[in-house]
């Protein structure tokens, strides 16, 4: 019997015949993607593109049957891709080690796909995709698993809400002296060497530590300790700098590790006050680990190796020696061109730098250490996988993509999407462990889904961002909705406003505006929604004497913003009218005999009409703020 037989039966010649055909953007490799690639070529997808940013890991073994303990430290996707061909010959799988962020994979890469599958792992990536899918207007299947519980979304643009319709749980947070000051516990330790040390190291320059110490502050946290915190963050840019210019990287890495472990440590010893109930922490000196652990190694024999498992607890030393290594590496990185680096927990330096740097403060503040796996998983906000529910919610997801596909490919006007599209969920009810629940339109008020999405091509080394605003806006006149106040971002960058056009004349490349970017337009009156405009670079076949900005065609023109209706401030009637005034919309005056019970209107919900007196110019004026005043005073009418 063919492979393909029982396919065949359950889909009907029609969208099966499709299935070779159909382009297939599947992003993520790891618990989910594993058995998801693994179900599309049996399905009978013959062209599937996987993207995957991480590598094997021995921990991945458990979960991801297409890997295998040779694999580990190679490329999730393209062994994925590798083994799962041999599953089904015909299938084309064309695997890419990147991050689906790159600007290599803009709106025009989206574009080219019939639908996207996510079994991805964390939050930002997710939303990245549900952008790029909207903007490009191709179906989304979003998936996740937590535990025992799994989740199956079909996203269509306009038909189903999207992504970011629904706030998602703030991550839990801690008080910013505790981070920086007095940590406890060890998630502590990680929460500070992500999100504060490594910023003020790699990332963006800030002033004097930025505004959480404002806010921590107002918040009526110690005085004391947040002015040291702000001398501390003064002092950092002295570090900051021989990370970046020419002193050697080893030297640079030094510098970094006496300025916070033991430097800034000393200085948090001088508040007597804060350790009276509290233990004090041990300044780190470098001389000190090192001496020691060549004293340890001589009498052992072997040296301390930053090449360790995931799983092994470090030693001081070891956690000192990965922090050297990770800085220098990071280091180079910045002076190779990066012009910031944030933590990501597939970026081997970063999580190498966040493991080392958490741990020595954990040695310092006398704090349990945890290993590179456990800093990953805590980082990164993993929650752990169990293989089964992977197993279900990926086939949960083909479905899902086979439900998408036949109403792109055979739409009816008779059964439209809403009608039959569902989310499905993995549930704790043994009698119904799947559930479904009807799709949500989208959210009237999502700043994402209810953008209108627009591309242009050009070549941002020459396009001027006034050229970009007024292209768009058009003249009104049957292109675009015509000059207009806007003011216009890049994600949170305000590039400019009605009192702000210094960055009018600049070139978007000089603006950090390149392939894969979104300029994001906003009526200042807010009488028409946002544009969303990706950017995208010019074709291959562009003439080489041809324009430098290709606009839309035809221009886009967003939807005019509903504005709520005022307040009605109108006056019942007076009690001898012997008239009864309908709080709902007015209806058409119902005749009757005076015997005849009240008219039912067509619904059938036994609603009332009530009578309704016209009301007076007099009062229409009134009600819109207006008044009129006797013709003889030397002001007809006044402006409320």
């Amino acid at each position: 019997m063919p492979r393909s037989s029982h396919a065949l039966a359950i889909l009907g010649s029609g969208l099966y015949s499709k299935l070779p055909e159909t382009r297939v953007l599947l992003v993520g490799a790891g618990g989910i993607g594993c058995e998801l690639l693994k179900n599309l070529v049996l399905t009978g997808f013959g062209d599937i593109t996987l993207l995957d940013l991480d590598t094997i890991d021995l921990s991945n073994l458990n979960r991801q049957f297409l890997f295998r303990k040779k694999d580990v430290k190679q490329s999730k996707a393209l062994i994925a891709a590798k083994t799962a061909s041999a599953f089904n010959p015909a299938v084309k799988i064309t695997p890419i080690h990147a991050n689906i962020k790159d600007a290599d994979y803009d709106v025009d890469w989206f574009s080219q796909f019939d639908i996207v599958l996510n079994a991805l792992d964390n939050l930002d990536a997710r939303r990245h995709v549900n952008k790029m899918c909207l903007a490009a207007n191709v179906p989304l299947v979003e998936s996740g698993t937590a535990g025992y519980l799994g989740q199956v979304q079909p996203l269509l643009k306009n038909v189903t809400e999207c992504f970011d319709c629904l706030p998602k749980p703030t991550p839990k947070t801690f008080p910013v002296c505790t981070i920086r000051s007095t940590p406890s516990q060890p998630i502590h330790s990680i929460v500070w060497a992500k999100s504060y040390l490594m910023p003020q190291l790699f990332g963006e320059d800030e002033e004097d530590g930025g505004t959480e110490l404002d806010d921590a502050e107002k918040q009526g946290e110690n005085a004391d300790g947040i002015a040291s915190l702000r001398a501390q963050a003064a002092a950092f840019k002295s570090v900051r700098l021989a990370l970046r210019d020419s002193t050697p990287p080893e030297e640079a890495a030094r510098k970094a590790f006496d300025k916070v472990f033991f430097h800034d440590v000393k200085t948090l010893l001088s508040m007597a006050d804060m350790w009276k109930s509290r233990k004090p922490p041990l300044p780190l000196n470098y001389d000190e680990i090192t001496q020691a652990a060549a004293s340890s190694a001589k009498e052992n024999g072997s040296s301390p190796s930053v090449n360790l498992r995931d799983q092994k607890q470090l030693s001081l030393a070891e956690c000192l020696e990965l922090f050297i290594a990770s800085s220098c590496r990071l280091a180079l990185r910045l002076r190779s061109g990066e012009d910031t680096i944030s933590f990501d927990k597939d970026d081997d330096d970063a999580l190498d730098f966040v493991c080392a740097s958490s741990n020595l403060r954990s040695f310092s503040y006398s704090i349990p250490t945890k290993s590179r796996w456990e800093v990953k998983e805590m980082a990164g906000n993993i929650i752990p996988a169990i293989a089964t529910t992977n197993a279900i919610v990926s086939g949960l997801i083909v479905l899902q993509a086979l439900h998408l596909l036949r109403i792109s490919y055979f739409p009816s006007k008779a059964t439209p999407p809403t009608a039959t599209l569902r989310n499905v969920n993995i549930q704790f009810k043994p009698s119904a462990p799947l559930g479904a629940s009807r799709i949500v339109p989208p959210n009237p008020s999502c700043g994402v889904c209810r953008d209108t999405y627009t591309t242009v091509h050009c070549d941002p080394s020459k396009t001027l961002l006034r050229e970009v605003i007024d292209g768009i806006l058009g003249d009104g006149d049957g292109v675009g909705t015509g000059p207009r106040e806007v003011s216009t971002y890049e994600d949170k960058r305000v590039l400019s406003d009605p009192d702000f056009d210094d960055n009018l004349d600049r070139t978007l490349e000089s603006l950090g505006v390149t392939r894969g970017k979104f300029l994001t337009i906003t009526d200042e009156d807010g009488d028409w929604a946002t544009l969303a405009i990706s950017i995208c670079l010019l074709p291959k076949d562009h003439p080489v004497d041809g324009p430098h900005l290709i606009l839309p065609s035809p221009t886009p023109i967003p939807p005019r913003k509903v504005k709520a209706a005022p307040a009605s401030l109108k006056r019942p009637a007076d009690d001898d009218d012997g008239i009864e005034i309908s709080e709902g919309p007015v209806t058409k005056k119902a005749r009757t005999n005076g015997t005849s019970p009240p008219h039912l209107n067509g619904n059938g919900n036994g609603t009332k009409t009530f009578l309704t007196k016209s009301p007076s110019k007099k009062q229409i004026l009134e009600d819109e703020g207006l008044i009129i005043v006797d013709k003889d005073d030397d002001v007809i009418i006044i402006e409320d």
